[in-house]
C-alpha cells in the first residue's frame, strides 16, 4: 500500500477520533482544538485530492469532443484504459492498490459519487452504442506497462439494422467481464464494486435492449415463434452471467419478463401490422376494380376436422346411420351474381382470411389479432360518413332551390327529410361498436378474480394480466381511431370506455369485506397502473406533442376518474388520514363516496380496534 494513502487513512481516522471526544470537554474552546479541527479539514481534503488523483490515474476515458454530433463515427473515438497503476516504488501489486484506493474513496464517502459518474459515461459511450449499432463491436487489449484497454471498433458495414439479441449479450458481457476482473472484483463493505455499478445502469441498459433490440426480434409470422425460444435461453444465460458476477440481483426481471412474453408483443406487434394495411386498403381509391363472376371462390385455406366433427362422423360410422335430402339446393344457390367490386375490398378480405389462418392453433394472446376483424375502424369510418351526408344535405336543397326546374323550386326538394336517417345510421353503427368494445373490457375484467386475496400469487397474476389487457385493449383501439374520428368523439368515446372499466374496478374493490395490508398494497400497485398509463390512451391526433392537452384533461371525460383515485390514496392511507380526507362530510372523500362506503372500506382495511371504532364514530 503506498505510504501517503496508509498515512493519511491512519492519521485521518485517529485524528477524527480523538478531536471529536476533545470537543465534549469543557475546554472544548481552547485555540489548540480550533487548531487541530483546522488542521484536520486540510489533511482530509489533501487525502480526498490525492485519492481523486489516483483514480484518475487507474480509470482513464478518451471521449470524443462534445461538439462531435453523436453517431458512429464519434463512438469509434471511445476507450477506457483501466490501469495497473503501481506505485514508482513498486512497493504494492496492482490489486492491493486499486482495492486500497476504492477502500480510501469509501471511507471518504466519495466512491458513490466515482462510481455514479463512471456509469453514466459507460452507459452514453459504450455499452448503449453497443447494442443500438450492429457494426460497433469492442476490443479489449493488454498494453505492456499501461494496463488494459477496451476500444470500440467498426469491423465491418453491416447491412443489418438491428444486432440479434445474441451479438448484443455478447458485446455487453465481454465489456462487463473486463470490468469485473479488472476494476469491481472488490468487496466495499457488504457489497462488490460491480453490484452498486449493477444497481445504477441495470434499469437503463435493461430499457435499451428492450427497445433497440428485442423489440425488433419479436417474429412477424406465428410460424416462427417457436424458433424464439433460443432467444429466451440467451437472454437467461445472460442474466446468469450477470448474477454470477454481482452486477444483477433478484430473480426475475423486465428483460427476461418482456422475452417469456412473446406470444403478447407478437399479437401486439400483428395487430399494429394488420391496421396499418387495413387502413391503406380503406383508404384507397374506390374506382380500381375487380370483375367477379358467379364462380368466384375466396383462397380458403385447408384447416384440420374440428374434434367434435369427428367424433360425429365416428358415431355416425359405428351406428351406420345416413341421413340424405332428395331435394338438393341449385349449385349457385349462395353465389354472387356477377359484378364489380372494388379491388381495395378483395383484398381487405384476404387480409382477414390471412389474419384468420395465423390466428388458428396460436396462443390466447395471438388469438387477440382477431378482434381487428370486428373492424372498429370501419365504425368510425362509416359514422363519419353519415355525418358528412346529414352535415350537407341540410343546406344542399336551399342552395339549388332557385335554380331547380318546377315543382322542386318550390321547396319540394330540400333533402332535409333525410338528415335524421343518416345521423341514426351512423350513431347506431358506431353505438353497436362501442357496446362490443365495452363487453370485451367487462369479459377482460372477469378474469381478475374479483381483485380478491392478491396475496395469492395466481390471483394476482390473474388480476395484474386482467388490468394490461385493458389497457392493451384502448390503447389499440386509440391508435385505430387516431386521425379518424372528430377530437371530441373520441376523446368521448375513450373516455366512455375507460369509465368504464374503472367503475367495474371500483365496484368490485368496494364489494370485498377483508383487505390484508398486502391485498391493499397489491390492489393500489394495479390501480396506479390504471391512473399512469389510462390517461396515456386519449391519443386523437397524429402529432404526438399535440396530446398532452388531452392527457391532461382525463377527468372531463371519465365521470369516475376522481372517485377512482380518491379509492387508490385510501387504500395505502392510514385511519386519521381517511378521517382527514372525511373532513366531517366535507371534504374530497365525501365528494365521491358516501359514509356507509367509506365505513366499509374501513372495515375492510383495518382490524377491529379501538382505533378503529373511534375512526368510523367520525364518518357520518
Amino acid at each position: 500500500m503506498p505510504s501517503w494513502c496508509a498515512t493519511g487513512i491512519i492519521w485521518h481516522k485517529k485524528n477524527t477520533c480523538v478531536v471529536d471526544s476533545l470537543k465534549g470537554w469543557k475546554t472544548s474552546q481552547l485555540p489548540l482544538l480550533s487548531a487541530l479541527s483546522s488542521e484536520l479539514t486540510v489533511q482530509r481534503e489533501n487525502l480526498i485530492y490525492h485519492l481523486g488523483d489516483e483514480w484518475k490515474r487507474l480509470v482513464i476515458w478518451s471521449l470524443p469532443s462534445s461538439k462531435e454530433p453523436a453517431g458512429l463515427k464519434s463512438f469509434l473515438k471511445v476507450k477506457l484504459n483501466l490501469s495497473h497503476g503501481c506505485t514508482k516504488d513498486g512497493e504494492a501489486k496492482p490489486t492491493a492498490l486499486l482495492r486500497c484506493v476504492l477502500q480510501a474513496l469509501a471511507i471518504q464517502g466519495d466512491l458513490q459519487h466515482k462510481i455514479k459518474l463512471f456509469s453514466q459515461v459507460l452507459l452514453k459511450t459504450m455499452l448503449k452504442p453497443l447494442v443500438m449499432y450492429p457494426s460497433l463491436s469492442v476490443r479489449v487489449t493488454e498494453q505492456q506497462g499501461e494496463g488494459t484497454v477496451l476500444a470500440l471498433q467498426c469491423l465491418e458495414e453491416s447491412n443489418k439494422e438491428r444486432s440479434t439479441p445474441s451479438q448484443v449479450y455478447s458485446k455487453l458481457l465481454l465489456v462487463l467481464r473486463t470490468l469485473y476482473s479488472h476494476l469491481l472484483d472488490v468487496s466495499i463493505g457488504d457489497k462488490k464494486l460491480s453490484a452498486i455499478l449493477g444497481e445504477l445502469i441495470w434499469e437503463e441498459m435493461s430499457k435499451c435492449i428492450i427497445h433497440e433490440c428485442l423489440l425488433y426480434s419479436i417474429p412477424t409470422n406465428s410460424s416462427q415463434l417457436e424458433k424464439y425460444n433460443t432467444v429466451i435461453k440467451e437472454t437467461e444465460e445472460f442474466e446468469k452471467s450477470l448474477k454470477e458476477m454481482e452486477f444483477l440481483q433478484g430473480d426475475s426481471t423486465d428483460l427476461l419478463k418482456y422475452a417469456r412474453d412473446v406470444n403478447c408483443h407478437f399479437a401486439s406487434k400483428k395487430c399494429k401490422d394488420v391496421i396499418v394495411a387495413a387502413r391503406k386498403l380503406m383508404t384507397s381509391k374506390m374506382h380500381n376494380t375487380v370483375k367477379i363472376t358467379p364462380d368466384y371462390k375466396l383462397r380458403l385455406p385447408k384447416l384440420p376436422v374440428p374434434a367434435s366433427e369427428l367424433k360425429v362422423k365416428h358415431d355416425t360410422t359405428k351406428n351406420e346411420i345416413t341421413m340424405e335430402n332428395k331435394k338438393q339446393l341449385s349449385p349457385w344457390s349462395m353465389c354472387l351474381p356477377a359484378c364489380r367490386i372494388s379491388e381495395s375490398v378483395q383484398q381487405l378480405m384476404e387480409l382477414a382470411l390471412n389474419t384468420l389462418s395465423e390466428a388458428v392453433g396460436s396462443s390466447t394472446q395471438c388469438k387477440d389479432v382477431c378482434n381487428l376483424l370486428k373492424f372498429p375502424h370501419l365504425a368510425a369510418i362509416q359514422h363519419n360518413n353519415c355525418m358528412y351526408l346529414a352535415h350537407h344535405l341540410l343546406t344542399l336543397g336551399h342552395h339549388f332551390r332557385a335554380h331547380l326546374p318546377q315543382p322542386l323550386s318550390e321547396g319540394v326538394a330540400t333533402f332535409v327529410d333525410m338528415v335524421p336517417g343518416f345521423r341514426k345510421l351512423g350513431a347506431q353503427c358506431f353505438l353497436a361498436q362501442m357496446n362490443v368494445q365495452r363487453a370485451e373490457l367487462l369479459e377482460r375484467l372477469s378474469t381478475a378474480h374479483n381483485f380478491s386475496n392478491l396475496d395469492d400469487e395466481d390471483n394476482y397474476i390473474a388480476a395484474s394480466k386482467a388490468v394490461r389487457q385493458v389497457i392493451h385493449q384502448l390503447k389499440q383501439l386509440g391508435t385505430v381511431w387516431q386521425d379518424v374520428l372528430p377530437v371530441s368523439i373520441y376523446c368521448k368515446a375513450m373516455g366512455n370506455l375507460l369509465n368504464t372499466a374503472i367503475t367495474e374496478v371500483i365496484s368490485k374493490i368496494m364489494m370485498l369485506e377483508d383487505i390484508s395490508s398486502e391485498d391493499g398494497e397489491h390492489l393500489h400497485t394495479l390501480c396506479q397502473t390504471i391512473i399512469e398509463e389510462g390517461p396515456l390512451v386519449f391519443i386523437p391526433l397524429a402529432e404526438e406533442n399535440k396530446n398532452k392537452k388531452y392527457q391532461e384533461e382525463v377527468p372531463l371525460y371519465v365521470r369516475k376518474w376522481s372517485t377512482f383515485k380518491e379509492l387508490v390514496i385510501v387504500l395505502r392511507a392510514s385511519l386519521q388520514e381517511i378521517v382527514d380526507r372525511w373532513a366531517d362530510g366535507k371534504g374530497p372523500l365525501a365528494l365521491e363516496f358516501s359514509s356507509s362506503e367509506v365505513k366499509n372500506l374501513i372495515r375492510a382495511l383495518f382490524q377491529n380496534t379501538e382505533r378503529r371504532a373511534v375512526a368510523l364514530t367520525k364518518i357520518r
